[in-house]
């Protein structure tokens, strides 16, 4: 067999009228070596990946009593949906909580990114007053923080914030890393197209909306997935500044009431002659791992081609 014949079809120039058409690669054996061992290692790296998702969603489908007689497996041992029940088992709970999360997820990423964004075309405008004093002081609060005890009272008491869910909203709607991040990704923005719109008399935010925001796209996708990861992964300044106040917890708080109120529960029994096996406790972490990262999966396909090329941003220039 001769040297085997495509892949992947490439992009020719145009020439003439028409379409350019796809023209077939040409792989000699050494090409197809190299291809073989990466798309191999490829699939075994993915399925290692997907290994701890697939006894996730295994154990949780099983009994506790399978998985404490068992142990984990790929497929779910003695078929239990008492995990889930449980975790179900007060729906406008954890209805309330879908909603709450799923709010603050959403305006959080939109206002967060928002904000971000002007703050990288800010300082990286040449014309624009103590860029680099306030940078500094963005970089220092990086390396130094005020701590949780003058938080929490400034937030608590000052403000008056504990009991709200603006405690919570506010303290994740920018981190200096993320600024940091979109300022370096701003360095790749032509300054001449900042100046071209000074040139033809637009202001300051319609460059910004209508010039630099639209080649913001990586920067603003991967940006937006650690937004909405932080937002939607929230659990311990709930804990700090919502505790019971509240009627409907932020998700992964919730989550994490109901399994300290089953191992409580456990621990309680634990000793007397009431079995424990029919309490779940295993297959209760692994349905509320599930229950949690589910929905989030869904937004990986779509920020995806951004995120690989957002999340080099700054690895070549300093």
């Amino acid at each position: 067999m001769p040297s085997s014949e495509l892949a992947g079809p490439i992009e020719t120039e145009g020439v003439g009228l028409g379409p350019a058409k796809p023209r077939a690669i040409k792989l000699d054996g050494s090409d197809m070596v190299i291809r073989s061992i990466s798309y191999l290692t490829i699939t075994l790296f993915a399925l290692f990946c997907l290994l701890p998702f697939v006894l996730m969603l295994s154990a949780s489908l099983s009994s506790e009593a399978a998985i404490m007689k068992s142990g984990f497996g790929i497929l779910p041992k003695d078929f239990s949906l008492a995990a889930y029940e449980w975790i179900f088992k007060a729906p406008r709970q954890i209805i309330g909580s879908y909603v709450v999360t799923i709010v603050m997820t959403v305006f959080g990423t939109a206002i967060g990114l928002f904000i971000i964004s002007m703050t990288g075309y800010a300082l990286h405008r040449k014309d624009f007053p103590f860029r680099n004093h306030i940078s500094f002081f963005i970089y220092f609060t990086t390396l130094f923080s005020a701590g949780l005890a003058p938080t929490f009272l400034w937030v608590a008491r000052d403000l008056g914030l504990r009991g709200n869910y603006l405690a919570v909203f506010l303290q994740l709607l920018m981190t200096p890393w993320l600024i940091i991040l979109m300022k370096n990704f701003m360095r790749t923005v032509p300054y001449e197209i900042i100046e071209s719109g000074k040139v033809d008399g637009a202001g300051d935010f319609r460059i910004f909306a209508q010039l630099c925001l639209p080649m913001m796209k990586p920067a603003l996708a991967t940006i937006g997935l650690f937004l909405a990861l932080g937002y939607w992964n929230e659990w311990y300044l709930s804990s700090l500044y919502l505790g019971s106040t509240v009627e409907f917890k932020p998700l992964q708080y919730h989550l994490y009431n109901i399994i300290n109120t089953a191992n409580a529960l456990r621990n309680s029994v634990a000793g007397s002659n009431v079995s424990v096996t029919a309490l779940p406790s295993n297959t209760l972490k692994m349905a509320s791992a599930i229950v949690a990262t589910g929905p989030i999966l869904l937004l990986y396909p779509f920020v995806q081609k951004y995120f690989v090329s957002g999340i080099t941003i700054g690895a070549v220039k300093g």
